[in-house]
């Protein structure tokens, strides 16, 4: 009786979750059954020998952000041996700037309107309430993870937080996009594509007086069975990102509910939860997207 031979795949992470929800554990038995043994590695560490992995999957660096050349560095490290990366560097590398959006909507995606500044100051910050004609706007960086250096503000508060937002963007590019109302009052939908096939589909919800929906900031989760016209939406956007740069292992697209319709807020292509939790199915759907991949290389 011969065994088939296993094969080795790095989960690509950082040095501690210790302050993060993490599900990348529920790919281990459903990738094991397939032939692949995982082993947890952090972007950061130094001492590694790519060429012993066949594979490397980025799942929870999730403090790229903060050193995002130094990322890209290990990233090319790791296309430049013998081990397959996914998602790949030029995925990476075209979904690590939030410029991103632009071209999706420049490809018939619809997104949530969004204005494209650098160099803040306070008049003008005063004046994108005016050009958004809204109460209420967000402003984030275009390169960031988990919310960091995102704030909500209003006409009345935003000269108290001028402080921050100096410190953050005055020498930065950055976005700014209406508050969208919906986020607090219906939330924020998450769908999960695995080489182009739906798998399954979340709620998130902020806690009471917050906007953000990450569960390390109190967000709450639901799963939900997407109506048709969401499910529309986004394989629109997944089209679209097919278009520029072929289609990722994995792919996250939220949206909020905007108008009559759905605006996406983002496509997650690098490091997003993938809540395996929520869909007691969709740990062996990424493990069979994976698997189907790696087959595909070797024909």
């Amino acid at each position: 009786m011969t065994h088939k031979k296993i094969q080795h795949c790095a989960i690509l992470t950082m040095n501690s979750l210790e302050d993060f929800e993490v599900y990348d554990d529920l790919l281990v038995q459903p990738l094991l059954a397939l032939g692949w043994k995982v082993h947890m590695v952090s972007w950061r560490d130094e001492t590694v020998n790519w060429n012993d992995y066949a594979a490397v999957i980025i799942r929870s660096p999730w403090d790229y952000q903060d050193d995002a050349t130094a990322f890209l560095h290990v990233l090319n490290q790791i296309e430049q041996s013998s081990a397959h990366l996914e998602n790949s560097l030029k995925t990476v590398q075209w979904n690590i700037d939030k410029k991103y959006l632009r071209e999706l909507e420049n490809n018939t995606v619809k997104i949530v309107k969004t204005l494209w500044r650098e160099n803040l100051s306070k008049q003008q910050v005063a004046d994108y309430f005016t050009e958004l004609d809204v109460e209420q706007l967000v402003i984030k960086p275009r390169i960031s993870a988990n919310a960091d250096n995102t704030f909500w503000l209003t006409r009345q508060n935003f000269q108290s937080f001028m402080p921050q937002l100096e410190q953050a963007f005055s020498a930065d590019e950055f976005l700014v996009q209406p508050f969208m109302e919906s986020v607090t009052n219906e939330g924020e939908y998450s769908l999960f594509y695995f080489n182009g096939q739906y798998s399954h589909a979340i709620l998130k919800t902020p806690k009471d007086s917050d906007f953000r929906v990450q569960e390390e900031h109190g967000g709450r989760l639901a799963s939900i069975n997407p109506e048709k016209t969401l499910i529309a939406h986004a394989e629109i956007a997944l089209g679209a990102i097919q278009t520029q740069i072929g289609m990722p292992l994995y792919a996250r697209v939220d949206f909020v509910r905007s108008g009559k319709g759905f605006a996406l807020m983002e496509a997650e292509l690098i490091e997003p939860s993938l809540y395996f939790n929520m869909d007691e199915q969709s740990a062996t759907r990424f493990a069979q997207a994976f698997v189907i991949r790696m087959q595909s290389l070797t024909l």
